[in-house]
């Protein structure tokens, strides 16, 4: 059914006190909790759970089965992978209530998270940064870092186009993409042209 520009499919439960941006979709089996916030031209994937103060930026890509806690924000053209996770506890007991102890995990403009994946909460994740399939994050990953493994460490740059960059001997890159350049200095990455 279409709403206010955006579309939900009939068996998706969105809360009253969601605010979603027009373009939208979200699709089978999806949970909006009050108090989300969802951009425009969003998608999100089968059964994916969005807690209460999450805020999605436009153009972010949700793919199945995930879900997103209390104290998750992803900027613009954030990716999703299937079946990754957030957390938001980081010591989490079944008998000891810590619903004040949450932390707080942002996902920078252009990030992609593979599928399976965890991102430990409490570590930001770098804008275009790329997190490899399965790879578990316990620290902030910086702006188009590599990551990958477990515990996840960085193997490389990407650029903003999902290309692997390769710097020459005067810290310069070329994507392979779009033809984009890049610069690394005091191993920080930033795009030149």
């Amino acid at each position: 059914m279409t709403k206010n520009n955006y579309f939900t499919h009939e068996s998706a439960y969105v809360d009253e006190g969601c605010t979603i941006g027009k373009g939208s979709k979200i699709w089978h089996f999806c949970h909006l909790m009050p108090n989300c916030i969802i951009g425009k031209n969003c998608n999100l994937g089968q059964n994916v759970f969005v807690a209460s103060k999450v805020v999605l930026g436009d153009n972010v890509k949700v793919q199945n089965n995930v879900s997103i806690y209390e104290g998750v924000i992803c900027e613009d053209n954030v990716f999703l992978g299937p079946s990754m996770v957030f957390t938001n506890v980081y010591n989490p007991r079944s008998g000891v209530i810590r619903k004040d102890e949450y932390r707080k995990t942002i996902v920078r403009k252009g990030a992609s998270i593979g599928a399976n994946a965890t991102i430990i909460c409490g570590n930001n994740i770098g804008k275009y940064a790329f997190i490899g399939a399965g790879a578990v994050i316990k620290f902030e990953v910086p702006d188009y870092a590599l990551m990958v493994g477990v515990p996840a460490r960085q193997i490389g740059w990407m650029s903003e186009f999902g290309e692997r960059l390769e710097f020459d001997n005067n810290g310069i890159a070329e994507c392979s993409g779009n033809g984009d350049k890049y610069q690394i200095k005091e191993n920080n990455v930033t795009k030149i042209s």
